[in-house]
């Protein structure tokens, strides 16, 4: 099968997907990232320009993919922090999903506000998530939405499936347990957005952990949706 990780940030795909991802590639799977914007704004340093960070990122991101068995990351070139759900960015995931007609579509949650009382999502989060499903339904099967798309050799297609990250709505759940060390390696590639490491897996691991049949595993959760038609 061919996979499409369409996220917001570099490291987004690792944190949400990093394990599962790696099980796809091990099966003999295709998976491209779709990344919106370069992570611009993620430094709190005052010495650092989002030029910089951008490049570092950018880096770090390639690296991490790598490391995952993704052969092809692309990027949108979104400004970090300002993601809207609007028609330009629907039409470029569009353009996206076209040009390499995957089976299924991994994006974040957009119903996603608040997690777990501790945590505020993103709202670049949620905007590549909203606009990745509108991207998907109708618009990149339905030849009348943006008929210049057409005009690009870029004929209608049907994604299968979608996978929803960072959901508060978990119905599907994958066993990553024995690709979890290669998820945290591609994790620590992006050494400009994890100061601790050794924190880092503690949290994971505790994150992660789910009971099975009496059996522990680490797993990774998602809002699996199969599309009619």
């Amino acid at each position: 099968m061919r996979i499409l990780v369409v996220m917001a940030h570099p490291d987004d795909p690792e944190f949400a997907a990093g394990g599962t991802i790696a099980r796809w590639t091990q099966e003999g799977h295709e998976v491209i990232y779709c990344l919106a914007t370069r992570g611009d704004k993620g430094s709190q340093d005052p010495t650092m320009t989002p030029e910089r960070l951008a490049a570092i990122r950018e880096a770090e991101q390639r690296q991490a993919a790598a490391l995952l068995g993704v052969r092809e990351v692309l990027f949108l070139d979104y400004m970090d922090g300002m993601l809207e759900p609007n028609l330009s960015l629907r039409r470029d995931i569009v353009r996206v999903i076209r040009r390499y007609r995957p089976e299924i579509v991994v994006t974040m949650d957009p119903e996603t506000l608040i997690r777990g009382d501790r945590y505020i999502n993103h709202n670049d989060h949620r905007a590549i998530g909203l606009a990745t499903l509108d991207a998907i339904f109708p618009a990149a099967g339905n030849p009348m939405y943006f008929p210049e798309l057409l005009r690009e050799g870029l004929e209608p297609h049907r994604v299968r499936e979608v996978y929803l990250s960072t959901t508060e709505r978990a119905n599907h759940w994958v066993d990553i347990t024995e690709v979890f060390d290669q998820k945290l390696a591609a994790l620590r590639c992006h050494a400009s957005q994890i100061p601790d490491p050794a924190a880092l897996e503690r949290r994971l691991r505790e994150r992660l952990r789910r009971e099975v049949d009496g059996k522990e595993i680490l797993a990774e959760g998602f809002r699996r949706i199969v599309l009619e038609g």
